[in-house]
């Protein structure tokens, strides 16, 4: 399938599709990892599993269905991950995600906190701050590289 959603420059094969499927996430930042990619690829039964705790009550699985063929996701950026290892019954992972909707770029960017539930890791909360991103898209010019993170120009990117 190529390279993972995720960033982590990992074929998806072998990095989120696995845990997607149905193998144990085994870091806070490895479900946090999937978890991203499931909003790429759709999976809302996957995001809805792993969630619990505040997350589940707030799960919004029509809405989310709504929202997603209008949402395209460009990229993630993990900023900070606190405990959250194998031996951990709780972590942290602060990130950032860029995504365009109905055509507008925006960063969102989030402290997730996750917990062992039943010895598999879950996402319980997290205070999301999304926002345009137009800052990041008035300072690139033709031949920069577009602020989404794809690696292309920008002309070919987000300026096309």
């Amino acid at each position: 399938m190529g390279p993972c959603f995720c960033g982590s420059k990992k074929a998806f094969e072998l990095c989120c599709g696995p845990v997607i499927a149905g193998s144990p996430a085994p870091t806070a930042e490895a479900l946090m990892r999937s978890r991203y990619a499931a909003f790429v690829v759709g999976d809302l039964d996957y995001l809805q599993k792993t969630s619990a705790g505040e997350a589940a009550l707030k799960f919004n699985r029509a809405e989310l269905a709504l929202s997603l063929p209008d949402t395209q996701w460009l990229g993630l950026e993990i900023i900070a991950t606190e405990a959250g290892q194998p031996g951990d019954n709780r972590g942290s992972v602060t990130f950032k995600a860029r995504f365009r909707e109905n055509g507008r770029l925006h960063v969102q960017g989030e402290r997730s906190e996750f917990r062992r539930v039943g010895g598999e890791w879950r996402y319980v909360s997290g205070e999301a701050d999304a926002r345009p991103d137009p800052a990041a898209m008035a300072r690139a010019g033709r031949n920069d590289p577009c602020p989404c993170g794809s690696g292309k120009k920008f002309k070919k990117c987000h300026g096309a």
